[in-house]
């Protein structure tokens, strides 16, 4: 649950800042910082762009992508989701193009669903969650780095099946099913 910290002042204050390492998907900084009890330390943060990510759901199937995940040497299946390596604040406008790029489908429908932080102990990064329904089928436009990325519908409940025995480990995909299933869009 949200707190509401707009009367309060931070309870960490930045004295410095540097950068270790950046390119063009990703920025690592380090923080010189102050915490609210007076004592000093270091903070690295990992800065990198929103993205979106898209439950594309037709006739009780959803869409799901599989692709070799380079940090932890596997194929995984998950929801198609992506960003643009340039700075662009159009949520809807990459949904779309993420799932087109990445599945074929456009939606006729697209519905913003919720906003979520990826991993805020550590990173700057959020996305943005998108029902798409009214689905048409055309050709992918996969990225070099989607090679070998596969497309396929499944059975919504096969999905939140393999959700609740462990087989689909992506935590993105896992809790933007459980927001939908919260919101009872699936």
């Amino acid at each position: 649950m949200s707190q509401d910290t707009t009367a309060h002042s931070p309870e960490i204050t930045t004295l410095a800042s540097r950068e270790i390492y950046a390119n063009r998907w990703m920025r690592l900084r380090e923080d010189s910082i102050r915490r609210a009890d007076g004592q000093e330390g270091i903070y690295s943060v990992v800065e990198k762009p929103d993205f979106a990510v898209i439950a594309a759901v037709q006739d009780g199937q959803i869409y799901l992508v599989e692709q070799y995940r380079y940090p932890v040497a596997g194929r995984h299946w998950e929801l198609p989701q992506g960003t643009w390596d340039k700075d662009e604040s159009d949520p809807l406008g990459l949904a779309r193009a993420e799932l087109q790029e990445e599945t074929g489908l456009r939606a006729g429908q697209m519905q913003w669903v919720g906003h979520l932080y990826l991993a805020y102990g550590f990173c700057t990064q959020a996305y943005d969650l998108f029902l798409a329904t009214d689905l048409s089928q055309g050709p992918q436009a996969l990225e070099p780095e989607e090679q070998g990325l596969i497309c396929r519908s499944f059975a919504i409940e096969t999905v939140l099946e393999q959700v609740r025995g462990g087989q689909l480990q992506d935590a993105t995909t896992v809790a933007a099913l459980g927001l939908l299933r919260l919101k009872g869009l699936i």
